[in-house]
């Protein structure tokens, strides 16, 4: 379960029953949907970079999406959205540790 007061979230690129998921890409391709969600809303060239609240990386190994809440008040269908992959794909989600 997420919680309300962390700042950031993982996605983890293992599902709930521990097998890492597919396409190897599969951060860089939701980061790269998402790019477009960024503060002051989309701008000519902003599909070049990640967005701020949407960032690829690792943690402890396993490539994992860091989703900023800051994300779920600027644009809510689109944190609804990153959630909604993350349950369809039975991937983990964990709180950031602040």
């Amino acid at each position: 379960m997420v919680s309300t007061n962390s700042p950031k979230l993982f996605i983890l690129g293992k599902t709930l029953e521990g097998k890492a998921f597919r396409p190897s890409d599969w951060s860089e391709r939701l980061a790269g949907v998402m790019s477009q969600f960024r503060p002051g809303g989309a701008r000519p060239g902003s599909h070049i970079g990640y967005s701020p609240w949407c960032v690829p990386s690792t943690a402890n190994g396993v490539k994992c999406v860091i989703v900023d809440r800051k994300l779920q008040d600027a644009e809510l269908l689109a944190w609804e959205f990153v959630l909604n992959f993350a349950k369809d794909n039975h991937l983990q989600v964990t709180d950031a540790i602040s």
